[in-house]
């Protein structure tokens, strides 16, 4: 059990390092969770910054997951005999997200967590995710809606958890983890699902300044 509180503490911190404020105040000099949509996710970042500071937060966001995961596999492989590996590295996932969203170190306000459950998602089963990213793409481009795009891939990774067992980094039972990461993802975008079904979801448009709203 020490173990496991440990585990969640390290991914916890691991994900409080608020990438998109630190990039941010780089770049521009600004808090982007006092800009646009209030969000320090790369979307946001995009939107009141540049490109270039969204890619750089967006790949360390991912990273922030992938980290995390690896040195819960670490950790597994060091205390094999009294931790079991399989949900030790899913708890390092579920409190890395949780650490972005509610980060310690910059008073409880991040992101939205889908960079870094894309990270994470990735070392655990890269099949699924790219599966979850793929379709999360395609809705993206068709509606140009990140939230709904983000949303759906979050979902459809839950419900491939039941289907695949397999060619997972630590064989396990995903289930509940992936009902967990999803329920997460639609909690963080609760005010984007509103706004999707009231028809006033804020949209990408890169040929133009984007109007303040509240996306990832």
């Amino acid at each position: 059990m020490v173990n496991y509180v440990v585990m969640a503490i390290v991914a916890y911190l691991i994900g409080s390092i608020n990438f998109g404020v630190i990039i941010g105040k780089h770049f521009s000099g600004v808090d982007v969770r006092e800009e646009g949509s209030k969000s320090s996710g790369a979307t946001n970042v995009l939107r009141t910054v540049g490109k270039e500071a969204a890619i750089a937060t967006l790949v360390c966001d991912a990273l922030k997951g992938v980290a995390s995961v690896l040195i819960a596999l670490l950790a597994g492989v060091i205390a094999k005999k009294s931790t079991d590996p399989a949900i030790l590295v899913q708890i390092a996932a579920l409190f890395v997200v949780l650490g972005h969203t509610f980060p310690v170190f910059f008073n409880f306000r991040g992101g939205k967590g889908v960079a870094t459950s894309l990270g994470v998602m990735l070392l655990l089963n890269w099949q699924i995710a790219f599966i979850c990213l793929t379709f999360a793409l395609i809705l993206m481009g068709l509606t140009r809606m990140v939230s709904l795009g983000s949303v759906s891939g979050a979902i459809l990774f839950a419900v491939l958890t039941l289907f695949i067992r397999e060619n997972y980094l630590v064989e396990g039972n995903y289930i509940l983890f992936g009902i967990f990461l999803a329920g997460l993802v639609i909690f963080n975008h609760r005010a984007n699902i509103k706004r999707i079904m009231d028809g006033n979801e804020n949209r990408l448009n890169f040929s133009k300044k984007e109007k303040e709203g509240e996306d990832e």
